[in-house]
């Protein structure tokens, strides 16, 4: 009976030791939490990133569209010069066109300004035939000056106007109102609608 006493005693003793050698691992909290911070670290550096990708991304997009809008605007100045240019072309060509009869009109204005003081002179002593041979031809230029667009300036009883006429000479007389043009001393002359030469007129005051 003793000896069972015994034997229990030892048992307990070893069950004891053995409860004093079991060591509970508990779980590390300090550990867990510095690898959730960790992860969420990785998580906030992970975003930091993307928007400074982001932010580099949306810069190369707003120098392209600057650019894009450069070349734009630069290819809409150079269409639009082109297109006065062509503009310009097109004017100068119809008035080379419009006005290719200038110079030989010009040439034959002191032609037909003989004719004229011929048709106006004391002809008393000439021959009527040769007086109407003279008129003939000088109406025959006329008339040919007249299909290329030369024709006379209608000048007396008008009002002076400076870009058609050039005032040589004023009179003062009361049946006429003021600024009228009372006499032509010599033709004028326009092609189409250019002024080749002013009338040289004689003006009311």
């Amino acid at each position: 009976m003793e000896e069972e006493n015994n034997q229990m005693t030892e048992e307990e003793k070893n069950e004891t030791i053995d409860e004093q050698d079991i060591e509970v691992i508990e779980p590390d909290s300090d550990s867990e939490t510095n690898k959730t911070d960790h992860q969420e670290e990785n998580k906030e550096s992970s975003k930091g990133m993307d928007e400074n990708e982001l932010d580099i991304l949306q810069n190369k997009v707003d120098q392209l569209e600057k650019e894009k809008n450069l070349i734009e605007d630069k290819l809409l100045r150079q269409q639009a010069e082109f297109e006065n240019f062509k503009k310009r072309t097109r004017k100068e060509k119809e008035a080379i066109h419009k006005f290719k009869s200038q110079d030989i009109a010009t040439d034959i204005l002191p032609v037909l300004d003989n004719f004229d003081r011929a048709l106006h002179a004391d002809n008393a002593d000439v021959n009527e035939a040769y007086i109407e041979g003279v008129t003939m031809v000088y109406k025959q230029l006329l008339d040919a000056l007249k299909t290329h667009g030369v024709e006379a300036i209608d000048v007396v009883g008008k009002e002076f106007d400076p870009n058609l006429h050039h005032a040589v000479m004023q009179v003062e007389d009361e049946d006429v109102e003021s600024n009228i043009i009372v006499e032509e001393l010599q033709k004028g002359y326009m092609l189409k609608d250019r002024v080749i030469r002013p009338a040289m007129v004689k003006v009311n005051k």
